[in-house]
């Protein structure tokens, strides 16, 4: 597993401090489930879907892929 290193604000720090004890999570717990909440999945996994989604709709690779862009596009902006 790869090490990360960030800074936050004293306040943003111990918010996530405070969250990860509520939760009895780790504050890298939290990350990465905020990661993968918002959508951040390695090139794999996003290829994975996206061919998963092609076989069952008909639609062409680049379809497919054009589609799954936009949708991840809607879901960050909301």
């Amino acid at each position: 597993m790869s090490r990360l290193t960030i800074t936050l604000s004293e306040a943003r720090y111990r918010a996530l401090k405070e969250a990860s004890a509520r939760r009895d999570k780790t504050i890298g717990q939290l990350i990465d489930e905020s990661l993968e909440y918002y959508g951040i999945k390695t090139l794999e996994n996003a290829q994975s879907i996206v061919e998963r989604a092609r076989r069952h709709s008909g639609l062409s690779e680049a379809r497919a892929m054009a589609l799954a862009t936009e949708e991840v596009k809607a879901a960050r902006k909301r």
